[in-house]
């Protein structure tokens, strides 16, 4: 009898924060792999509202009940990372064809840096396709209601700091 190699995804992303659709993504994706491993990335580049800490933390809350998702941060090439985790899988997310374009642009060169990785791009569910972590903060910034965009724990810490900026 063949030994069963498990399949591992990769789902990376700022999550900045977790969003409704991004949850969404890993429901849909969860019972496809017998691991998920979704990943923050960590970027000196960027200046985030939530820490490294805070997003892998509501990240772990939200994704609790799915036993095979693993939530983790990395940095550096995400094929690299994807290879350290055993992962032949990539999770990528569309909303939209200004998406498309720019991840087949990612998935491409990652084909090329890593050709045994397999890059899956999921379409947004229809309620969640216009969803993005920065328009979310735009929202609540401007005094918006943001209820079911982001998980209820997420909308909380989200109005904590934003509240705590006023």
């Amino acid at each position: 009898m063949p030994s069963h190699n498990p399949l591992v995804a990769v789902y990376p992303g700022s999550f900045d924060p977790i969003t409704n659709g991004h949850l969404d993504l890993i429901q849909r994706c969860a019972p496809l792999v017998d691991k998920l491993v979704v990943s923050v990335l960590r970027n000196a580049h960027k200046h985030p509202l939530f820490t490294l800490e805070e997003r892998v933390a509501m990240l772990r809350s939200v994704a609790s009940p799915f036993p095979n998702v693993e939530v983790d941060c990395f940095d550096g090439l995400l094929v690299d990372y994807a290879r350290q985790k055993q992962a032949k899988l990539l999770l990528r997310g569309i909303r939209a064809i200004s998406d498309y374009e720019y991840e087949l642009q990612m998935a491409l060169m990652n084909r090329r840096l890593a050709p045994e990785i397999e890059t899956m791009f999921m379409m947004a569910g229809e309620a969640y396709s216009f969803i993005s972590s920065k328009l979310v903060k735009e929202v609540i910034g401007l005094g918006g209601n943001i209820s079911g965009l982001v998980p209820p724990s997420v909308e909380e810490k989200l109005k904590q700091r934003f509240l705590g900026r006023e």
